[in-house]
């Protein structure tokens, strides 16, 4: 493996304990036969001796995504007086910090995170990676390029430390994207305490994009926190957006939709198909919510996505002609800058039926092609 490789592979270290060591623990632990230890990574504790930590609300980081990041409690995508107010599910999701990015630049070769969380999410569908752990992205040639993950260990319980190693040490303009589903109590950088440090520049397009739906907007079955179909789509686009995707949780509330029509954005995408309980309440909902919306923004492009499947059934049919009947009205009153995308047709024919992890959530394939088909519509728009 080149030294640079090994660098950037080679971030996260047992604290005084050999590889050796850490793979026999490992292995008894668990009764299993011997594995490479990179797999079940334990408790970990940066031991750089010249690493400061600063707390992420602290100038000159700059945080993307959230809700008032800098005079908030904790980290939230809205208000609480919308959040606790939608649905039961949604007030226990919208803390989650989905979405949200902490953007700065510096020379420091060791980027460290030390993270507080109240709990820690275990779901079958995706890796405690996606719930918990930091994507670590670097500015090259006009776009941001992923460079490695801040993997938290398996047995951590209220939070955890680790760190990335750059091969070398010059100015970068880094992005970390921040866990997907878990709550985040705090988060602290550290860097080299001899480190420059200074702010990112600012996106092209000033505005956000915001994005609304479900578990798969959210980001169920990313492989880690940049694998959001949303934080794909805005990569391909060079722009800021806002996750507000609720597992289970997205039913085209009112209260939601005016909160959206409050927000500065440049664009919407609206993609709650698979959280209307049936399609009679998609129907009674759908319109009145793009409406709303559109009352706020008269002006932006809006996206309205029917579910991703793999096959068609009589009830995707059905709700995809729901969300076409939103779409055609508007069209017919005048508005030019409103886009369907078709669910079944946004996966591609090659490969469909390998974009999906357990027949719902798309993969990183299945969010790579949502993100891909969102970007194209919005581009043209923009």
């Amino acid at each position: 493996m080149p030294a640079a490789d090994a660098a950037l592979h080679g971030f996260n270290a047992f604290a005084d304990s050999t590889t050796a060591e850490r793979e026999e623990r490992t292995n008894t632990m668990r009764n299993e036969p011997p594995v490479d230890a990179a797999f079940f990574q334990r408790s970990l504790r940066v031991t750089e001796p010249d690493v400061r930590y600063t707390d992420i609300r602290e100038a000159p980081f700059a945080i993307h995504g959230l809700y008032a990041p800098g005079t908030e409690p904790g980290l939230k995508r809205m208000p609480d007086s919308v959040g606790r107010t939608i649905n039961e599910t949604a007030a226990r999701l919208y803390t989650n910090p989905s979405g949200g990015r902490v953007r700065f630049a510096t020379d420091s070769r060791c980027i460290a995170v030390r993270m507080r969380v109240p709990y820690v999410t275990h779901r079958t569908i995706m890796p405690l990676l996606t719930s918990v752990g930091v994507d670590v992205y670097v500015r090259e040639d006009g776009r941001d390029v992923y460079q490695t993950s801040i993997r938290p260990p398996c047995d951590m319980t209220d939070g955890y430390e680790s760190f990335a190693l750059f091969p070398d040490r010059r100015m970068r303009e880094v992005t970390l994207y921040l866990p997907l589903y878990n709550d985040v109590t705090s988060v602290e950088i550290g860097l080299q305490k001899d480190a420059r440090l200074t702010g990112a520049q600012e996106r092209a397009r000033a505005l956000p994009v915001v994005f609304y739906g479900s578990s798969i907007t959210q980001g169920a079955s990313a492989s880690r926190p940049g694998m959001s179909y949303p934080a794909v789509a805005a990569r391909m686009l060079d722009c800021d957006f806002v996750n507000l995707g609720f597992a289970s949780a997205a039913r085209g509330e009112q209260s939601v939709a005016a909160y959206i029509a409050s927000l500065p954005c440049s664009a919407f995408v609206l993609d709650y198909d698979y959280n209307a309980p049936s399609p009679e309440h998609l129907r009674a909902t759908h319109r009145a919510f793009f409406e709303t919306v559109r009352a706020g923004h008269p002006d932006i492009p809006i996206l309205m996505l029917s579910r991703p499947v793999i096959r068609q059934t009589e009830e995707t049919r059905l709700r995809r002609e729901i969300i076409l009947e939103t779409w055609r009205a508007a069209r017919e009153r005048g508005d030019a800058r409103v886009r369907f995308l078709d669910g079944y047709a946004i996966l591609g024919e090659q490969g469909r039926e390998d974009c999906l992890a357990d027949g719902i959530h798309p993969n990183d394939l299945g969010a790579y092609r949502m993100a891909a088909a969102v970007a194209r519509a919005l581009a043209e728009e923009c």
